[in-house]
């Protein structure tokens, strides 16, 4: 798949009611450009996959989906086979809406944890100012970096790079006694815009960097994050912040699942590339 292929899926995302980003597709592209799929009949595209590989033995697979004209023939079939040889070696995730999570386990996924994608209001101007929520370009990379692998399963300093300086976004850190003790992103999206990830090392963290998120966003548009079941602390905040769940997911892998800081991670980054 081409650049301006995925720029075609991402339409698709957006019509399936997965909201993607308004800047996403330099982003996840570059994440591996070598894996992304395009099934085709004749001159038209009719199924696409991503099957990302992030290193240290670990993938990501997304953007999972057949023109609605065109299901049942067996294209999905088709394509999911090539993205799994293209993995072949490597410990898979993915995040599956509930109509394929039976598909997955009979092709060896198994479940790792429920995520739960909630919607709730931006908060423009509500937010109690704390010296120590600074934007993250004024902080030391390195440290980003360093924070973030407890979070993923292989470092993924590209990615960041560019996740952070996406324009019409945000991204904000907790900076205290010279350690990162938290980060979220904020960013445009084609319906409001989605708050991922949010990772914090306490709830008082997570509730004043989420604030002070919502914070840049005007009350009549929608602020939505896909929260980790797992982590009941964060299902909590997004309830308390008036959130209400709109629809659900499974973080599933082929191979030993990774250990991830669940209990630090309140927002997904993305249902596409983890």
């Amino acid at each position: 798949m081409s650049r301006d292929h995925l720029a075609t899926v991402l339409r698709w995302a957006a019509r399936e009611g997965w909201n993607p980003g308004v800047h996403d597709l330099d982003p996840l592209y570059n994440v591996d450009p070598e894996g992304f799929f395009m099934g085709w009949l004749g001159e038209g595209p009719v199924a696409s996959i991503s099957c990302v590989r992030h290193g240290g033995g670990h993938a990501f697979l997304g953007f999972y989906i057949v023109d609605p004209l065109m299901r049942g023939h067996g294209l999905g079939k088709a394509i999911w086979r090539v993205a799994l040889e293209h993995l072949k070696g490597c410990v898979v995730g993915l995040d599956g809406v509930v109509a394929q999570q039976d598909n997955y386990r009979r092709a060896g996924f198994e479940l790792a944890w429920h995520n739960r994608r909630f919607k709730g209001w931006g908060h423009e101007a509500e937010a109690t100012p704390d010296a120590r929520v600074v934007p993250l370009s004024a902080l030391p990379f390195d440290a980003l970096v360093a924070y973030d692998n407890a979070f993923h399963p292989a470092p993924r300093p590209a990615f960041l790079q560019s996740w952070i300086q996406m324009p019409q976004s945000h991204a904000l850190g907790w900076w205290e006694s010279g350690a990162l003790r938290g980060y979220g992103v904020l960013r445009a999206c084609r319906e409001g815009c989605k708050l991922a990830p949010l990772c914090a090392d306490t709830p008082a963290i997570a509730k004043t960097l989420f604030e002070g998120l919502c914070s840049r966003v005007p009350s009549t548009e929608p602020v939505f994050m896909d929260v980790p079941d797992g982590n009941a602390v964060a299902v909590e905040l997004a309830l308390h912040q008036g959130m209400e769940a709109t629809f659900s997911t499974a973080r599933m892998y082929r191979g030993p699942a990774p250990r991830l800081a669940l209990s630090r991670l309140y927002g997904l980054t993305t249902l596409e590339v983890g």
